[in-house]
């Protein structure tokens, strides 16, 4: 009698370890379809902001982003891009150099939208460079120092500062001199948070 209660007990058990189990996969189901489908319309919302601008509806545009930048932990590139392009058409210069620089630097000259970027960029620092002389006010601008920009699903980008060849060449009237990058740890790449970090002047370089 006491062998089939012991039995019956460890089925119990097992059973409720298996219940157990299979509700916490449904929870990191629900997770993951849940943080999928707000990603969904982050992307819906991004693409939108594309259609105003293509639009011409600069004002609209801008509104979105606004809006948009308060819901993201991190700016997708995309965005990046957008906010850039959207700030020349207002005539923020310096926003629109910012914001295309930091597309341009996430993905150098094989993003989707490198070459319109760096075009645009170059226009918009003709610009920024006619204000200065003018010393025209600037209206407040949305810099990308105030935020954490997504690096994107590898979480890693080439680094700035050695262009991902692990060694900086600088040239004087002797010829050239090669030192090791002391951001990227011999790697060529850095780890989205010390991108930030340096984009923000907060990352220190390796001293070894």
């Amino acid at each position: 009698m006491s062998l089939r209660w012991g039995f019956l007990t460890f089925i119990l058990v097992v059973s409720t370890c298996l219940h157990a189990q299979t509700q916490q996969e449904k929870l990191r189901e629900l997770e993951m379809q849940r943080q999928a489908e707000k990603q969904r319309i982050i992307d819906r919302q991004i693409d939108s902001v594309g259609q105003l601008i293509n639009q011409q509806q600069y004002e609209a545009a801008d509104a979105k982003i606004i809006a948009l930048l308060k819901n993201v932990r991190s700016v997708p590139s995309d965005l990046t891009f957008y906010l850039g392009k959207n700030s020349f058409y207002l005539n923020k210069f310096k926003q629109s150099v910012d914001w295309l620089n930091k597309y341009i630097q996430l993905k150098g000259t094989s993003g989707q939208f490198s070459e319109e970027a760096i075009n645009l960029k170059a226009k918009a620092e003709v610009e920024l460079l006619k204000e200065k002389q003018i010393e025209a006010k600037q209206a407040a601008q949305i810099l990308s120092k105030d935020f954490d920009i997504d690096c994107g699903p590898t979480g890693k980008v080439a680094c700035p500062v050695c262009n991902g060849s692990t060694v900086i060449i600088k040239k004087t009237y002797l010829g050239e001199t090669y030192k090791t990058c002391g951001y990227c740890n011999h790697t060529g790449a850095l780890s989205c948070e010390d991108f930030n970090k340096l984009m923000k002047g907060q990352l220190k370089a390796n001293s070894q």
